[in-house]
């Protein structure tokens, strides 16, 4: 594993919409979707809007691989466990980057505690 350098967190951060695909078994990766991240600390943050069964967070979670693009950064990360991250902080910092951006009802769609199980974490992956 690698860690993410502060240009990257910065411009992963500062992007509005990322796009991830996760790794197939054969090695290629999956059509990217977009979806939205943030940042918390030196950690970046996705979280599956539409529930535990929507099909890029099943991927994820199964294969434990991908690649993410944003903000002219694209890197291959692990999705890993984000059950010892603080889920009230990640909610702060949807709502910082988005509620200003977005309407209330899709942000709504990323916080509270019906989705803080379905966080994932991105850890860098130096190979």
């Amino acid at each position: 594993m690698s860690t993410w350098t502060s240009d990257e967190l910065d411009r992963i951060a500062g992007a509005e919409e990322l796009r991830v695909s996760s790794r197939r078994r054969d090695g290629s990766f999956s059509r990217p979707i977009i979806i939205w991240v943030v940042r918390v600390g030196d950690d970046l943050f996705v979280r599956s809007a539409y529930g535990p069964d929507n099909p890029w967070f099943v991927n994820a979670r199964r294969r434990g691989r991908g690649r993410i693009t944003a903000g002219g950064v694209e890197r291959e990360v692990d999705f890993a466990d984000a059950s010892g991250a603080d889920p009230e902080a990640i909610d702060a910092a949807y709502h910082a980057k988005y509620d200003p951006i977005s309407s209330p009802r899709i942000v709504a769609t990323v916080v509270g505690e019906k989705v803080h199980p379905l966080t994932l974490r991105l850890d860098a992956r130096g190979d």
